[in-house]
């Protein structure tokens, strides 16, 4: 029964919706041909003014940001007037999409303020009063206003209908405030939705809510009304209306009453109708009250609208940011290209040619069709993320920002490249890439040379041909233009009509394809950053591990295959590896513990890569660390789940450990028994150890990997405790050795392997001599290292969904589910691990680099 209430409410509302936008579609059919000429008039409107009207959406939207500020200081939380802004820009434009709008908005996007401390519950009542003050000070203003209107004009009913509304919806919330505060009905439904609402009603209870913010916030909610008022204003003002402040006040005040209360896509079509009959009232014509509404709902709804598509872009790592801008650039050359093929507008030609020789405009021509042509091509490195591709774009976008202008007044066409740069240099940091320098600067210097030599062939041949070859003789610009056309490997105009015209053009394009080869190669191939793996720095990193180390993966940051930046400021290092122009680091800087430390060499690092045209990811991080990497703008990916055993819970005996003890006695009844060594080990156990690693490495189907892990290598093998698996003849079918675990407490293992023909239980028996091996030498704890994949419960984000669709429903991953059950037998406390990242786009290549990285195996001496 609840469930069908639920749906016929919401089924309500979009009925309601729908006959509104019905509403409005009668309306402005019946006024079409005002509506036409009110299309005319606002193209008309006085740019001056509509600036203004810009400007005070601009305020508009920081009034917002500060009503925000002030909801937030209300339950004594601080945000900045920018994370106000942003949650005001990203609420208003999915309101529009959601039944409810505006209130149901009030319950998105807290994940940002979450991460700077704020609990929900607070998050949630501070929406809650900047939802309570925005209507309490709508109905303020229309109460005194309709009052008025009713007394000296008359107000239709519809519109007392609509305050009716919004005044119910007042009483509603003034009962849930009274309600909350008294502990009633709905403080026990926010309780169980949310036990942190206890300690909010506790905290206002003890003085812990600030009244003067609330006053506050008020005083900004005004504002916004004021902002609103004026933007009918300042519409009038630009179609050449003498406006009035009480039509101003009553036409927004009676528009903004039908956007309160309309319940999807706010308001759209209802607003309208209303703010155009409020202007009939006073008199205006019906195109000039058509032409008003419109600018206004430019001002109040379309502007914030876009500055919200902007805002989710703006956020750092964003993968439109990667996106967009190559997309844009593809756009633009192809606009360009399309523009060139186009016949001009008469008109705009006509009016150039009062400032510009002709010639100078067909040149224009001919120089746009190879940026375009070069656009396009750039566009494909951009995604990359090149540094000189975003050089060059920025280049031929001014270009073609300056040429569409100069060979026609094609504005559009600017307007597309004003646009691009803008985009460009917002996210100049995102092209890290760097091209090989020595390779770019020949690329270059020899395509320029080509180019030059083109135009001097080019010009010379087609200005000296035959009349016959070509059908006409050409002029200086007439060449220049063939000549380029011929470059970007279009036809000349006109036409070649004999063979040897044909094969001039010809070799003028194969030139052409020379030249934008080289240019092509040079993006491709990247620089290279290669830091040396020198013998001293590796026995400093040891040195280092050993003074700082803290983790079970500290002893492979000093692992042979890694590469180290030490700190300038701060003693320590940061050990990492390089693939595809990422730089891949192995957990969390060593260096002292404190955060500050830690930060700072991370900074440190950051610039490093920055510099040699290196991305950053960090792998396998603790969630303890992940505040360090935020402060970074970093983002988080996780990626599996550590397991630590506690040793002093553990026990063989009871029913969850039945399958270890029968494995266990299943094996010594065959014979087999387990072993411990301790290093130095000898040569000749090493040898068999090595056997039983081929074998399984074989069994498995794959090669050593390295990282996060170790491989057999003789010489640390040498050194480790050895724990085997042996049958009565000595054989060894499985083993593991031990690592050290830099935890204080904690023992680990890295290599567990066995024959083919190893029994049953042999890992599991492994295991188990592991543990009383460490509760002998007095450890409390054993990391079995990492699970990958498993531990995602509830997905946040498409990445997270992404993993745990592929880890539960994918067989390629099913051997994590091994993984994962194997170590589960031990009953071990999980602990998630992260993979730290700049830009969602970047998670399309990180796999990749990661798994190049853990098979990349250095020269090594055994």
């Amino acid at each position: 029964m609840k469930i069908f209430l639920r749906s016929r409410n919401y089924f309500i509302k979009e009925i309601l919706a729908f006959l509104f936008l019905l509403l409005a579609i009668y309306f402005f059919r019946k006024q079409k041909d005002e509506l036409v000429q009110a299309v005319d008039l606002v193209q008309q409107a006085v740019p001056s003014y509509v600036f203004l009207g810009i400007v005070f959406t601009g305020i508009y939207i920081l009034c917002q940001g500060m009503m925000y500020v002030y909801s937030f200081r209300a339950v004594h939380s601080k945000i900045s007037i920018g994370a106000g802004v942003k949650l005001f820009l990203k609420r208003n434009l999915v309101s529009v999409f959601l039944p409810g709008g505006g209130i149901t908005s009030l319950a998105f996007f807290t994940s940002d303020i979450e991460n700077q401390g704020i609990s929900k519950a607070r998050i949630g009542f501070a929406s809650y009063i900047y939802g309570l003050i925005g209507i309490a000070s709508l109905v303020v203003l229309a109460i005194p206003v309709l009052l008025y209107l009713g007394l000296e004009r008359g107000t239709n009913l519809d519109t007392w209908y609509a305050l009716g509304a919004l005044m119910v919806l007042v009483c509603i919330l003034i009962y849930a405030t009274y309600s909350f505060l008294k502990r009633g009905w709905v403080f026990r439904r926010l309780v169980s939705i949310s036990p942190q609402f206890s300690n909010v009603l506790e905290e206002i209870q003890e003085g812990h809510f600030s009244s003067s913010a609330v006053i506050y916030s008020l005083f900004w909610s005004f504002a916004i009304e004021a902002c609103g008022i004026l933007h009918v204003y300042i519409a009038m003002l630009a179609i050449g209306i003498e406006p009035g402040w009480e039509q101003c006040i009553a036409a927004y005040t009676i528009a903004t009453l039908f956007f309160a209360i309309s319940p999807f896509l706010r308001g759209l079509g209802a607003v309208e109708v209303s703010m155009v009959v409020a202007l009939r009232t006073y008199g205006i014509q019906a195109v000039d009250a058509i032409s008003i509404t419109v600018l206004f709902r430019v001002f109040e709804f379309w502007l914030p609208l876009v500055a919200g598509i902007a805002s989710f872009g703006s956020a750092k790592g964003n993968i439109l940011l990667r996106i967009l801008p190559a997309a844009l650039l593809a756009f633009l050359g192809i606009l360009n290209i399309i523009s060139v093929l186009t016949p001009p507008l008469a008109e705009r030609i006509h009016l150039l040619a009062n400032f510009l020789p002709m010639g100078a405009i067909y040149f224009s021509n001919s120089a746009i069709l190879l940026v375009g042509v070069l656009l396009l091509i750039c566009a494909a490195f951009l995604i990359r993320g090149f540094r000189n591709a975003w050089r060059l774009a920025l280049i031929l976008c001014v270009l073609s920002l300056i040429g569409n202008m100069l060979k026609a007044i094609d504005y559009e066409e600017a307007i597309v490249a004003f646009v691009a740069i803008t985009v460009l240099v917002i996210t100049r940091r995102s092209y890290r890439l760097k091209s090989d320098p020595k390779i770019v600067s020949f690329s270059i210097q020899s395509s320029l040379i080509i180019l030059f030599s083109v135009l001097v062939y080019g010009i010379v041949g087609f200005y000296f041909l035959d009349k016959r070859d070509f059908g006409v003789d050409f002029s200086f610009y007439q060449s220049l233009g063939s000549t380029l056309r011929s470059f970007v490997l279009l036809e000349p105009e006109p036409v070649p009509i004999t063979r040897f015209a044909k094969s001039f053009v010809l070799s003028i394009n194969l030139l052409g394809v020379i030249s934008l080869g080289l240019l092509l190669y040079a993006f491709i191939r990247p620089y290279i950053f290669q830091a040396p793996r020198l013998e001293e720095e590796q026995q400093k990193a040891k040195a280092l591990v050993q003074r700082y180390g803290s983790s079970a993966d500290d002893y492979f940051k000093g692992y042979f295959d890694k590469i180290f930046y030490f700190g300038l400021a701060v003693d320590g290092f940061i050990a990492y590896k390089i693939s595809s122009g990422f730089a891949l680091i192995l957990g969390e800087p060593i260096c002292p513990a404190d955060p500050a430390s830690k930060l700072l060499i991370l900074r440190e690092f950051e610039k490093f890569c920055l510099t040699n045209g290196l991305k950053t990811s960090y792998y396998k991080v603790d969630s303890l660390s992940l505040p360090i990497f935020y402060e970074l703008g970093k983002k988080s990916l996780p990626i599996g789940q550590e397991a630590i055993v506690d040793l002093l819970e553990f026990k063989l005996e009871g029913k969850d450990r039945k399958s270890l003890r029968n494995a266990l006695n299943a094996l010594e009844k065959k014979g087999f028994q387990t072993v411990v060594y301790q290093g130095p080990i000898k040569d000749g156990l090493l040898q068999k150890l090595k056997h039983v690693s081929d074998e399984w490495l074989d069994m498995m189907n794959r090669k050593e990997i390295l990282f996060s892990s170790g491989m057999f290598d003789w010489e640390e093998l040498k050194n480790q405790d050895i724990i085997t698996i042996e049958n009565e003849d000595e054989k060894v079918v499985a083993f593991l050795n031990i690592i050290p675990d830099f935890t204080k407490g904690e023992g680990t293992y890295d290599l567990i392997r066995k024959t083919k023909d190893a029994p049953g239980g042999v890992m599991d028996a492994l295991i188990v001599r592991l543990i009383s091996l460490l509760k002998e030498r007095g450890m409390v704890r054993l990391n079995m290292g990492m699970a990958s994949m498993s531990g995602i419960e509830r997905p946040k984000d498409v990445p997270e969904w992404a993993i745990k669709f592929a880890y539960e429903r994918l067989r390629f991953f099913k051997h994590y589910h091994g993984i994962y059950e194997f170590k589960n037998k031990f009953n071990p406390q999980w602990s998630t691990k992260y993979l730290v990242y700049e830009n969602h786009y970047d998670l399309t290549s990180i796999p990749k680099a990661l798994n190049k990285v853990m098979r990349d195996l250095p020269d090594r001496e055994e």
